[in-house]
């Protein structure tokens, strides 16, 4: 798992379909508030449906690196080469939307989600983890505001959009920064 890192440049071969499907039955089978599995996965393959998430998600962009992100988060962003351009979202052959709900359709007495996001957060961890020891490349992507994908997926507004993951094999001319990792005595103290 240390040899994970973030992509953005995908190899046009496409994984086979059932590593996708596996990964979000494990990221499905996570813990949740009362049972209520409030996640929903929206695996995107289709080339013009894709297409249409770049362009809206490249228009959110464009708007928060011109004129809405602070200069400190531009300036740390430089060493991953970013911007508003994300031609990742096309040519990866898998988009896997992650949302999350309040209402539950799971069966709980009051038709509730609890904790949605925090229940959603650890599902696409095991999702990321799944993904990276089928030998997959991903990245996340959250443009803000993302209710683009409610419309392009013809979801209602209970999916509240939660992230992108961009999945597939790494292109051989990938940038990948050359990056630390924190050790983990600086992440975890036993008492």
């Amino acid at each position: 798992m240390l040899s994970r890192r973030s992509i953005r440049a995908f190899s046009r071969v496409k994984p086979n379909m059932e590593l996708i499907l596996n990964a979000v039955r494990t990221a499905a089978s996570g813990p949740s508030g009362a049972n209520s599995q409030p996640w929903h996965f929206a695996i995107i393959r289709d080339a013009e449906i894709k297409k249409r998430l770049r362009e809206a998600a490249e228009n959110t962009e464009r708007e928060f690196y011109e004129f809405k992100a602070p200069a400190g988060l531009l300036d740390d962003l430089k060493p991953f080469r970013t911007n508003f351009s994300k031609p990742h979202l096309t040519e990866a052959p898998y988009l896997i939307a992650v949302f999350s709900r309040s209402i539950s359709d799971n069966a709980t007495a009051s038709g509730s989600s609890y904790y949605a996001r925090e229940s959603t957060g650890i599902a696409v961890g095991l999702l990321l983890s799944s993904l990276q020891v089928a030998g997959l490349s991903t990245l996340t992507h959250t443009p803000n505001p993302m209710t683009f994908l409610n419309e392009c997926l013809g979801l209602d507004r209970s999916y509240r959009p939660y992230m992108i993951v961009v999945v597939g094999y790494k292109a051989d001319e990938a940038f990948v920064p050359d990056l630390t990792k924190k050790r983990l005595e600086d992440v975890c103290t036993v008492f």
